[in-house]
């Protein structure tokens, strides 16, 4: 037994990974980095950072940027720019429909590949951090519990039952992978939610304002650096180091 995780960098992947090792150990786990032309390519570095930490071999993929030729996702480099509203301001505006920065299918093409990984690696699972919050509203299609379900049966079916797909957080809102994350001591400081390419978190995005909100909930203070810091109030907050 054993797992392929997806991992992004990213405070939601990082604590996948904090899971699978406490469940496997080092030696059977395998952390699968994607770059697809992405704004914030940069997530690879903390990838390798959070691999590193967890003593984990990351293998580096590419999905070819190619094939979202015509994509008007802002999350793509050379598109518009980033919303700086939360996900649910965007989803209380638009109404229930994909947020612009939803990449066509990334999950997908992304899960596709790690259940290739697995199934040469002698490996039987393969991991992704999709949460409550990403699914609400239908934002993130690929984060829905029917998306993960679908995926699962056609990963299992194509790959003779050998390969399933997991998603630990599925039922969690960001708060929740939060205060997981903090029980599994995820390295947190190593991580990257911001959606812009910038060495600092923007804070205005919608992943950073999903993060901070998540961090405020549980009574502490994010441990990365943000452009514009955030009004913590030290009176309640502790900070997460």
């Amino acid at each position: 037994m054993g797992q392929v995780v997806l991992l992004s960098g990213g405070m939601d992947s990082a604590t996948c990974l904090a899971l699978a090792v406490k469940q496997y150990g080092t030696k059977q786990v395998l952390a699968l980095a994607f770059t697809y032309g992405q704004k914030h390519d940069a997530e690879i570095i903390n990838a390798r950072r959070v691999a590193q930490f967890f003593d984990v071999k990351l293998i580096e993929a590419a999905v070819d940027h190619k094939i979202f030729t015509g994509s008007d996702s802002t999350l793509l480099k050379g598109n518009g720019a980033i919303a700086e509203k939360s996900y649910a301001e965007i989803i209380e505006e638009q109404g229930e429909q994909v947020v612009d920065t939803y990449v066509p299918f990334r999950n997908g093409l992304m899960l596709s590949q790690a259940a290739a990984l697995a199934y040469s690696s002698h490996l039987e699972e393969v991991v992704y951090g999709a949460h409550a919050d990403d699914a609400a509203g239908n934002a993130y299609p690929d984060c829905s519990p029917a998306f993960y379900s679908a995926m699962n049966t056609a990963i299992s079916t194509g790959t003779a039952g050998k390969i399933k797909v997991i998603a630990p957080l599925i039922k969690l809102n960001k708060a929740g992978v939060v205060k997981l994350g903090r029980q599994l001591k995820v390295p947190f400081e190593l991580t990257r939610s911001c959606y812009e390419g910038r060495e600092d978190a923007c804070g205005k995005c919608g992943t950073c304002r999903d993060r901070i909100n998540a961090f405020k909930e549980n009574g502490l203070k994010d441990p990365i650096k943000y452009e514009q810091e955030p009004d913590w109030d030290n009176e309640r907050y502790e900070n997460e180091e």
